[in-house]
Order: structure tokens, then C-alpha cells, then sequence
């Protein structure tokens, strides 16, 4: 088996495939040496350097001295795996209380990429029927076998990092639509102001907001500590801000001083 590619001695042959490995390698151990790396695929110190550029520019790590790491910084969000199992409980209680006080059956609801609107999307079956719309897979995995759901898929050029369509096309494809409610996160929120990490996800947000009619964003305490490059809307202009008991009350008094509606709701 010396050469397949697939094993450590192969890997070198085939940069992809390496990169692939190193990915979900540094998404296992949460922390990986350069070191290391280079000994396990027979490649230099530079190659693996160049290896981690390329998955820290696609959004799959962090390079960190000395390593990559898979676990969310101020300024990195965390791989779409490490996010699925962060905050589990208040992303729970959020979705179940916007659940309860904003969705109805027979409603459009359009849902983002964030893994707190994986978190309603699991939920929505119990309010059906519902047409849903979203360019996010996992919500489209997660509602695919219910039939009082109808599925409604915005299609442009896919991003193996979230998992989801993302960019113009799928921008324009959102244009389209009227939903009657769209649910959102954000990677953080900074003087009043959301941001998020890739500007394709900003441009793809940013039609979603523009086509609902109405726009509630799903956000815990963890993302009031970090920071991103692309500025996406100002709390104010979202219709809602549902935030879990974690949010320092400053946080959301200065939430509020801005012209938000924030409701805060507790865990457990």
C-alpha cells in the first residue's frame, strides 16, 4: 500500500489529499505541531507550513506558534465541527424560546449557516407544516425526512468550510424569496455591530436580511469576546436579539442604548 495515496507515506503526492487529512486531524486533536505534521507526512517544515495557509485561508484552522489549532479564538470561530458542539445548551435554549414565541405553521422561514439555527432547524418539525429555506446542508439533512416540512435550497458555489452555498449566486438566488421570518447568528458583536468572518457569508446574510420581512438573530454570550473582519448589520437594524442568561448584563443594557430589542433568556 505504499502508494496510496491515502497513507502517510503517500499523502505528499497528492497535496489535496494531504491537506484533507491534516484537517481533520487538527479538527480531532484540537492542537497539532508543525513538527509533527511534517514527521507523519514526509513532507518539509515549508510544506506543511504552506498547507496550513491554504486550510487557514479556506476557514478549517488556526495557525497558532508553532501549530494549527481547531478551537475558536477572538478571531477565529472555530471549524463548523467544533462550533456544532460549542455552547450546546444555550443555542438550545435560544432556538426553543424563539420556537415558541415567533414561529407558526404555515409561515416561510428562511435559516442561515449558523449552528444556532441547526439548533431551531431540529425544532421546527413540532410548528409544521413549514417551507424552509436555507443554503446551509446540515439544515437540509436535518429536515429532509419530515414531510410537513418543504424544503426550499439556495444554490451558488459551495464552501466546504460551512458546509453550505455561499457568495453572489446565492445571494441572488435569496432575492427571490419573501420570507416571513429569517433566523440568523453572527460570528461576534462589537460596539453594536455584527461581524462576521468571510465575506461570503456577509454577502450572503446580508440579501437573506434584506429579503425577510422580519429578521431575529440567535446569539450566545461567547460571541460578545471575539472579533471578525466583515461587518454585516447593526443590532439595531434586526427586528429582534434573543441573547442567553451568560450575556453580561452591560452587554445587553448597551444593546439596548442602541436601539436594539434584546431579550435575554436563561439556561436550564
Amino acid at each position: 500500500m505504499a502508494n496510496d495515496p491515502m497513507t502517510a507515506e503517500g499523502a505528499w503526492r497528492t497535496p489535496e489529499l494531504r491537506r484533507v487529512a491534516i484537517r481533520r486531524q487538527v479538527a480531532e486533536a484540537g492542537f497539532v505541531r508543525v513538527d509533527a505534521l511534517a514527521r507523519h507526512y514526509g513532507v518539509s517544515i515549508m510544506t506543511v507550513h504552506r498547507d496550513l495557509d491554504e486550510l487557514e485561508r479556506r476557514g478549517f484552522l488556526h495557525k497558532v506558534r508553532g501549530g494549527a489549532t481547531s478551537a475558536p479564538t477572538t478571531t477565529f470561530h472555530g471549524d463548523l465541527e467544533h462550533r456544532m458542539q460549542a455552547q450546546v445548551e444555550a443555542k438550545r435554549t435560544i432556538a426553543r424560546e424563539v420556537l415558541a414565541s415567533e414561529v407558526e405553521p404555515g409561515q416561510v422561514i428562511a435559516l442561515d449557516d449558523s449552528t444556532t439555527s441547526l439548533m431551531l432547524a431540529r425544532l421546527l418539525p413540532e410548528r409544521a407544516p413549514l417551507t424552509v429555506v436555507t443554503h446551509f446542508l446540515p439544515v437540509v439533512r436535518a429536515l429532509a425526512a419530515h414531510p410537513g416540512i418543504e424544503l426550499v435550497g439556495l444554490g451558488g458555489r459551495y464552501d466546504a468550510s460551512y458546509d453550505s452555498f455561499l457568495g453572489q449566486a446565492t445571494a441572488e438566488a435569496a432575492a427571490d424569496f419573501r420570507p416571513d421570518l429569517l433566523f440568523l447568528s453572527t460570528t461576534a458583536v462589537v460596539d453594536g455591530v455584527c461581524y462576521l468572518q468571510s465575506l461570503n457569508t456577509m454577502i450572503t446574510r446580508r440579501a437573506l436580511i434584506a429579503s425577510a420581512a422580519r429578521s431575529v438573530a440567535l446569539i450566545d454570550h461567547t460571541k460578545f469576546d471575539r472579533r471578525a473582519p466583515h461587518r454585516l448589520v447593526g443590532v439595531a437594524g434586526l427586528d429582534r436579539v434573543v441573547v442567553d442568561g451568560g450575556t453580561p448584563f452591560q452587554t445587553v443594557r448597551d444593546l439596548r442604548a442602541r436601539g436594539a430589542c434584546v431579550d435575554v433568556v436563561a439556561v436550564g
